[in-house]
This record gives structure tokens, C-alpha cells and sequence, in this order.
């Protein structure tokens, strides 16, 4: 395990420095392709495209959000059914 963590950290940086270090290379470049979504996931790709700060607040913002409601419905549901995680009786003896 440790030396394929070796391997794989040299490799790393070899790609790094060269990627970096290259005579006569320009900025890397990382675009989304959105020519075939529409609607959300367009846009999506554009405001990546466009602006990585305002993708990364979004971002940051939508995913707990995402797991709040994820959570709290989940609860509605276990409660609906019976299970109770928030008083435990041991059944064990």
C-alpha cells in the first residue's frame, strides 16, 4: 500500500511540473460541454463556465440545504412508520 501511494504522489507531481513548467504552454482551461442539456443543467454548466465563485457559493449553499430537507423528510417518514430514534430501549440482556 505505502508504495503505491509513493508511486502514485510522484506521478502526481511529475505531471504537475510538467504541466506547469512546459516551455511555450499556455493556462489550462476546464470548460463544461452544455450543448446538450437544457433548462437547470444548462445553466448549471454555464455559471461553471462562467463564473467558479459564484458555483462554488452555490454550491456550498444548495448542498446542505439539500441534506437538511433530505433529512427532515426522512425523519417525517420513519416517524410515520413507527421507528423512533430518539428514545432507544435496549432489548438486549
Amino acid at each position: 500500500m505505502r508504495d503505491w501511494c509513493i508511486k502514485w504522489t510522484r506521478g502526481a507531481v511529475l505531471l504537475l511540473t510538467a504541466a506547469t513548467a512546459a516551455p511555450g504552454a499556455g493556462r489550462i482551461v476546464l470548460v463544461a460541454d452544455s450543448r446538450l442539456f437544457s433548462g437547470w443543467r444548462a445553466w448549471w454548466c454555464n455559471l461553471y463556465n462562467d463564473s467558479l465563485f459564484w458555483f462554488a457559493v452555490l454550491t456550498i449553499v444548495i448542498l446542505p440545504a439539500l441534506g437538511l430537507a433530505m433529512s427532515k423528510v426522512t425523519d417525517a417518514i420513519m416517524k410515520r412508520i413507527g421507528i423512533n430514534l430518539k428514545s432507544r430501549v435496549p432489548t438486549e440482556h
